[in-house]
């Protein structure tokens, strides 16, 4: 279940020419650590490959140097800005031999904003370095991937469907920054749903006009995929005395599409948000893999809006049954799916936003709608009979020790696992294997074009 800082949107989806090797101005930040020292002279590396934090990797006199903005086969001047006992990490300042598959970012602000990381390449070959990333990152943790990785892939532009901006001392929507907390004021976003960019702009424009101590400090929106419908969640501090009507029937008059507004407080990992005030209805309809899904106010919901169908093929293709096990549920977007060729599916789901909409997708369907944390229903799950298949989507902090071993005692005759992490996956994998399952397919689902984000689809058979 993929959960990511929310990118902004753009005016065009045309992907940029190639052209030669800029010369790249030294950029503020951090100096060399004390650690160690760092080689005298060895401000220019050559880069070997990429590894998934969106940085590549080069040596200096046998130390591991991460360098952002790079790629493999360039030579590059660079500035430590870490220094450790086992790496550095360091910033580009010229590049002296281009890599051929280097190309103009689409973004102004790439570079500087901290969502994306590969608009510096084609998409083709970002679509390579994952891949490379993926299978490196399962045999580093034990796991042996099929010689063949599926890729399913969709336009690479326009396509997140949900954004988190925040705004600055004058009320400008922007992302922090690539190496700090800093807010870069955003003037477009190519990978965002046009409508949600527009949206922001908005409410920037009314933010202008608005007493410091009124406005929000944040910003979340999500919209459908024909952008008809829009939620938006302001963010606030809860002593400030935001005025969500105001806010919202302004945001209305310039968006119609606005459907519902919620004012809330915290909304960080560790920091469920608490509602403050409510304006309009409580979901959008978001129309996916054939169905008309009913997705609330913070539920969580796939973001890569040209793949999501793709994706629930993938994932619930030739599959039937009498019993379907989906945990992490979220709003049913693969249990909805599953209904139709299994006699009863049991989807998980424990987020009350989440848990609710879940419930009134599957309502007159052969599924219902469990609210439970996923390690409370494995540890009972004894009452529920035994699946024939069982689906997982856990964050990125994986499964875990207990539920993989719950999960290998179930010993379902299918299991696939949609991770969107594949650290915590290759540890979870290599458990599960060792407790008799195998590796039937793998396949890299690209919802996240200009990131080195990813997402994968293992679906594994009891052997």
């Amino acid at each position: 279940m993929t959960r990511r800082k929310p990118q902004l949107a753009q005016k065009s989806s045309k992907v940029p020419k190639k052209l030669g090797a800029p010369s790249l101005r030294r950029s503020p930040g951090a100096g060399v650590g004390d650690h160690e020292p760092f080689p005298a002279g060895k401000n220019e590396v050559g880069i070997e490959k990429p590894v998934y934090s969106g940085a590549f990797l080069a040596h200096a006199e046998g130390k591991a140097v991460f360098v952002p903005l790079t790629l493999p086969g360039e030579q590059v001047r660079i500035r430590v800005t870490k220094n450790k006992s086992g790496y550095s990490t360091a910033e580009l300042t010229e590049i002296l031999t281009p890599s051929p598959q280097r190309i103009r970012p689409a973004c102004p602000h790439f570079g500087v904003c901290g969502g994306c990381n590969y608009q510096h390449t084609t998409y083709e070959n970002q679509l390579s370095l994952k891949q490379e990333i993926l299978r490196e990152t399962l045999e580093r943790g034990g796991v042996e991937p099929p010689d063949e990785i599926s890729v399913i892939s969709a336009k690479p532009w326009a396509y997140r469907n949900r954004i988190r901006v925040a705004f600055d001392a004058a009320g400008n929507p922007g992302y922090r920054a690539r190496r700090s907390n800093a807010i870069i004021h955003i003037r477009e976003c190519p990978i965002a749903s046009p409508l949600l960019f527009t949206a922001a702009l908005a409410v920037a424009e009314t933010l202008h006009r608005v007493p410091a101590n009124l406005r929000p400090n944040e910003l979340q929106l999500f919209c459908n995929s024909d952008e008809s419908a829009l939620l938006a969640t302001f963010f606030a501090a809860e002593s400030a005395a935001v005025r969500l009507e105001s806010l919202a029937r302004a945001l209305h008059e310039r968006i119609p599409a606005l459907q519902s507004a919620e004012l809330a407080s915290g909304g960080r990992p560790g920091h469920p948000p608490q509602t403050l005030a409510k304006w309009g209805a409580a979901s959008i309809h978001y129309a996916a893999a054939g169905f008309n899904y009913r997705v609330d106010q913070g539920a969580f919901f796939q973001v890569n809006r040209w793949l999501i169908d793709a994706l629930v093929d993938r994932v619930t293709s030739n599959q039937q049954g009498k019993l379907a096990w989906d945990v992490f549920a979220g709003v049913g977007l693969f249990a909805r799916q599953l209904t139709t060729n299994f006699d009863r599916v049991v989807a998980v789901e424990s987020a009350p936003p989440a848990v609710n909409a879940l419930e009134a997708n599957l309502n007159g369907t052969t599924g219902i709608a469990v609210r439970a944390a996923a390690l409370d229903f494995f540890r009972s799950a004894s009452k529920s009979g035994q699946p024939d298949l069982i689906v997982v989507d856990p964050p990125r902090t994986g499964l875990g020790a207990e539920i993989t071993t719950l999960l290998a005692d179930r010993a379902a005759p299918t299991l696939v696992y949609v991770s969107c992490d594949p650290a915590t996956l290759a540890r979870d994998l290599r458990a599960l294997i060792a407790s008799g399952y195998k590796i039937e397919s793998l396949t890299l689902a690209d919802l996240f074009p200009q990131t080195f984000h990813l997402e994968t689809v293992v679906r594994l058979r009891r052997s």
